[in-house]
């Protein structure tokens, strides 16, 4: 089979790397993507491995990009996406990158170190020019010459001993909500002896370390005595305000203000070439550093594979391990070949036996990989155990579209999912980092067969947005029943429904081609008629879909060798769910065949016979089917009874009698018997047993209780599943009835009215508008998204509880390559 259908051969290979050429040797199959590398220094701690040096070098590089990436961002850049298909750098080059990585880090450090002192610097001259600009207006004393009497005095010259003190100034800038703190706590120490003048600035400053324009106040204090000036600094010192010299002439003032303006303009000059260089350099960043951070990565990931490998002394190389699909094998020892041919000495490539269950392998392709995933997410399968997936592939849209059926519905998410699929190759798509849309466009095929089956299913209903659609005559003729029933206009009066006699010849004509006829869209009994169809046809496709599961068994048993559970497990499971519940699809199948519309009215009730079937009993009001029925009906239960015994001892008997039949051959043939069991089909069946009893890898483990317990868990499992795992179908009837009701509903409370509001008022397109689109809002909200999400969950459940139990255990484990892929995005 292929690859798709089971995953393909794995097979443990052993590699000898010369010392000179491992680290090529590896960085091509890490370009190649087709070995995973098994740890053989599993007790040796990370830090004495042999690597760990040129590892640590490539995470303190590591460190050095993420600072030069956030310089970039910081500078409100981007980094390009680096070219496709760059190598992993030889050893030789990561000094190369590392010292130019460090003085590119070193030069953005001290670009950006001076162009903060600049703007610190700026930033004290703007402030500066705007605490002189505070005092160009007229002089203290003419401005408080008419202030209030409470301050007049602090105005007047001392007199006395102290007419001699002059007045000083203290000037500069605090922050905003600093400002009134601080004129309180002036006026408290300083007891009234200063004058102090508060003004915000005329023009937001830009902060020198947020770069955001903020408000500054700037203050201008007046003062007498020494001590009242030291209190004075000592305050604004605890509120880090900027003070700067004030000078008390006008003229001095006036010249330093413009000193200050020409200073500020030579500043912005030097900040300006700053600026230019720091650009110059992050252009460089932008240039080299996305393809370093993935040579850098792609090195990392080189070393850390070489420290999975074991050192041979003898032979002067490194050894390592790997899985690798068979196939592939070739592809690995030209790749070495090729790798090594420079270091005079070829790395060498041969498989080696191993009683590990080895990883699985299934290759898929953008159509298959949603389709895998969904099986995935119930759990790996074991190594070369039937993959579920290509069957899901048909199954799982199918069993959606039954509960989700609509032409309508369907087509929209059918064009829905076609759009993704042809626009699927372009870059904006796939780099849309919008989640809901990821998991939208990686199940796009999902959703286009769901879409497609959809569709199947509605016409086979005959709905489209709830309507009934007429593409072929009805098989029901009026004119028949009205002329044959002499229907008098009284008694079409009296009567508001009228029923169709299909035993009236000319009234029943035959089935409709395909699907339901539209006829019962109009019918009273319509949702009866369909409710019994519906869970008739759930319980027919559930007892399909569980039977084709317990066949698919068949197939692991073969590969697997395992010849006694055909007969010990899978025989036993068909009897027992076919004789009870297969037999129940025969009836109904039975009845539609058999019953006609003359005899329904006397039809005997299926219910009741497979009620009757278990209690072994007879209703006389419940005719039989066929002539012997009830002889069958009680042969089949005692069959399917019987088989319960069989499936619970069969296997841990054969097992036991096997094992002590292994144990008087083995003897002095023992070395013999394990050398051939390698090569043995038993070898390979012995897998799954190694899987499920990982005490029966050695045959002297081997435990009867556990085994029985295991086996017992599988029948219980399996006889009571089949009962809720048949109820469980039901849920196929239960989500198309809903959805379709619910779909009626929408348009009885939506578009029925809308339609109607035109036709009183006159204005249909005026009016239809707006209904239409609350009409095709709450479609694709209720119907086609909340809808399709619950059709979408029950489906998922009956394929992973009910089908895939029967035959996938999903107890394995992926093989996971070692690959440079991920490192090149």
């Amino acid at each position: 089979m292929g690859s798709m259908f089971r995953s393909e051969e794995v097979s443990l290979a052993q590699l000898f790397l010369p010392t000179a050429a491992a680290y090529t040797c590896v960085s091509q199959l890490g370009e190649l993507g087709l070995v995973e590398f098994r740890d053989l220094n599993a007790s040796v701690s990370a830090f004495q491995r042999r690597f760990v040096v040129d590892v640590r070098r490539c995470e303190e590089l590591e460190k050095t990009f993420t600072f030069l990436q956030e310089e970039v961002r910081r500078a409100g850049l981007a980094l390009p996406p680096p070219e496709g298909g760059l190598p992993a750098p030889p050893p030789r080059d990561l000094l190369r990158i590392q010292e130019e990585s460090d003085r590119l880090a070193q030069e953005l450090r001290d670009v950006r170190g001076n162009e903060q002192a600049l703007r610190v610097q700026l930033h004290k001259l703007q402030l500066h020019a705007a605490v002189l600009g505070q005092g160009q207006g007229p002089s203290l004393a003419a401005i408080h010459t008419d202030g209030s009497s409470e301050r007049t005095p602090l105005l007047q010259p001392p007199k006395g001993p102290h007419q001699d003190l002059r007045v000083n100034f203290v000037a500069g800038a605090v922050e905003p909500h600093k400002a009134a703190a601080l004129e309180r706590l002036l006026w408290r120490a300083c007891r009234g002896f200063l004058i102090a003048s508060f003004r915000e600035t005329e023009q937001q400053l830009e902060d020198p370390v947020t770069g955001e324009p903020a408000t500054w106040m700037t203050f201008l204090i007046s003062y007498w005595g020494e001590q009242i000036g030291q209190k004075i600094r000592k305050i604004t010192d605890c509120f880090h305000c900027h003070v700067f010299p004030f000078e008390e002439q006008e003229e001095a003032r006036r010249g330093a203000l413009q000193q200050l303006q020409q200073q500020s303009q030579e500043l912005r000059e030097v900040l300006g070439e700053t600026e230019r260089f720091l650009n110059q350099v992050l252009g460089r960043v932008q240039r080299l550093l996305p393809p370093w951070q993935v040579q850098i990565r792609k090195m990392k990931a080189v070393y850390l594979a070489l420290n999975q490998c074991s050192v041979s002394a003898t032979y002067k190389c490194l050894i390592a391990e790997a899985w690798c699909a068979t196939r592939d094998l070739p592809a690995v020892q030209q790749a070495l070949h090729d790798s090594s041919s420079e270091a005079g000495v070829s790395a060498v490539v041969h498989r080696i036996p191993c009683r590990d269950m080895p990883p699985t392998l299934i290759r898929t392709t953008r159509f298959t990989a949603s389709f895998q995933a969904i099986v995935d997410a119930y759990g790996v399968g074991r190594y070369q155990e039937v993959n579920p997936a290509p069957y899901t592939i048909i199954t799982f849209p199918f069993l959606f579209a039954v509960m989700f059926g609509d032409v309508g519905h369907g087509l929209l998410m059918f064009l829905f999912a076609l759009a993704m699929v042809l626009a699927e190759d372009r870059p904006a798509i796939k780099t849309a980092k919008n989640e809901i849309w990821q998991t939208f466009f990686g199940g796009r095929y999902l959703l286009l067969l769901m879409g497609l089956f959809s569709v199947y299913t509605g016409f086979i209903y005959n709905e489209c947005f709830s309507r009934a659609t007429v593409i072929f005559p009805s098989g029901w003729s009026v004119a028949a029943m009205a002329n044959q029933s002499g229907w008098s206009d009284k008694f079409l009066a009296n009567h508001p429904l009228l029923s169709l006699d299909p035993n009236i010849t000319g009234v029943f004509l035959g089935p409709y081609p395909f699907g339901i006829d539209p006829i019962w869209s109009l019918a009273v009994n319509h949702l009866t008629f369909l409710n019994s169809f519906k869970m008739k046809m759930s319980v027919i496709l559930g007892v399909t879909h569980m039977a084709f599961g317990v066949v698919l068994g068949v197939f692991n048993h073969i590969h697997f060798g395992q010849w006694h559970r055909l007969v010990l497990e899978t025989l036993p499971e068909l009897v027992f769910l076919l004789g009870l519940f297969g037999y129940l699809v025969f009836m109904v199948i039975y009845k539609w065949l058999r019953v006609s519309a003359a005899g329904a009215a006397s039809a005997p009730s299926i219910l009741i016979h497979f009620i009757n079937m278990f209690l072994f009993s007879r209703s006389p009001t419940n005719r039989p089917l066929f002539p012997g029925q009830e002889v069958v009906q009680s042969a089949l239960v005692v069959l399917a009874l019987a088989t319960v015994p069989v499936l619970l001892l069969g296997t841990p008997l054969f097992l036991r009698w096997n094992h002590h039949r292994r144990l008087r051959r083995a003897g002095q043939l023992q070395d013999e018997v394990k050398t051939g069991l390698l090569d043995s089909p038993d070898a390979r069946g012995s897998d799954e047993e190694k899987a499920e009893h990982p005490g029966d890898q050695e045959e002297a483990k081997f435990v009867l209780s556990e085994v029985f317990m295991h086996q017992a868990i599988h029948t219980i499992e399996f006889c009571l599943g089949c009962i809720s795992n048949t109820a469980s179908y039901l849920r196929l009837w239960a989500l198309s009835l809903a959805h379709a009701q619910l779909s009626e509903v929408l348009w009885a409370m939506v578009m029925r009215i809308g339609l109607g509001m035109g036709r009183e008022m006159g204005v249909v397109a005026l009016v239809l508008v707006p209904v239409f689109a609350a009409f095709a809002v709450l479609t694709v909200a209720i119907l086609l998204v909340m809808e399709g999400l619950s059709a979408f969950l029950h489906a998922l459940r009956l394929h992973w509880v009910e089908f895939q139990n029967k035959f996938y255990s999903g107890t394995g484990y992926k093989l996971n390559p070692f690959t440079f892929s991920m490192e090149d995005q």
